[in-house]
């Protein structure tokens, strides 16, 4: 059987639906980026890891105008295609994501590892805070094997983050880089590395 791997992309939430627009209104499209396929390191691990992985990477509802209530739903629809020692990878929105579902609800599967990449905790460098995806006083992420990930030159995450889910953490391994911006990186051999150590 093959190991699982299910990887939580990021998003925005707004308190408002004005606000939203207003996100939109000021919002500079960079039309490069809409002329060529974006490699991002989370498809690049697919490749990486090999066919003795199978990495499940969905689409979370409205990413741009998040709300948790529509991504615990999504979520939950990819429960019955999940196999025990699932690996949960969250990167971004998706490492709160993660927190607060694991905090408040029971897996139906055993969890082998959480990584959470650029993970926001409370509020972005914006100042846009969580709003339905606020996280709970206590973390528990139903496993003993948690890693996070951070770059000190983030401009989306500060790097107080980090050290927030360090202190509600306290086990987790921590890497910590200087040059990995938000992590919109093509390649992420670290993680891959951590990945294939939990089984040797």
């Amino acid at each position: 059987m093959k190991k699982q791997i299910v990887v939580i992309h990021g998003g925005d939430t707004f308190e408002t639906y004005e606000e939203y627009l207003n996100f939109l209104r000021k919002y500079e499209i960079d039309i490069e980026e809409y002329k060529v396929d974006k490699k991002r390191w989370r498809s690049w691990i697919r490749k990486e890891l090999g066919r003795n992985y199978e990495v499940i990477i969905p689409e979370m509802p409205n990413d741009y105008n998040a709300k948790y209530e529509e991504w615990k739903l999504w979520f939950e629809k990819l429960f019955q295609f999940l196999n025990e020692e699932i690996i949960l990878v969250g990167h971004s929105l998706g490492c709160a994501f993660l927190a607060k579902y694991l905090s408040e609800n029971k897996f139906p599967k055993k969890i082998k590892a959480v990584f959470m990449v650029a993970g926001v905790y409370d509020k972005d460098c914006y100042g846009y805070g969580l709003v339905s995806f606020a996280l709970p006083s206590k973390l528990d992420l139903q496993t003993e094997n948690i890693y996070l990930y951070h770059s000190e030159d983030d401009p989306v995450v500060p790097l107080s983050a980090l050290n927030k889910y360090k202190q509600a953490l306290p086990k987790a391994h921590t890497k910590v880089f200087n040059d990995r911006g938000h992590f919109a990186i093509e390649t992420f051999p670290e993680i891959v590395e951590d990945i294939i150590s939990l089984w040797t």
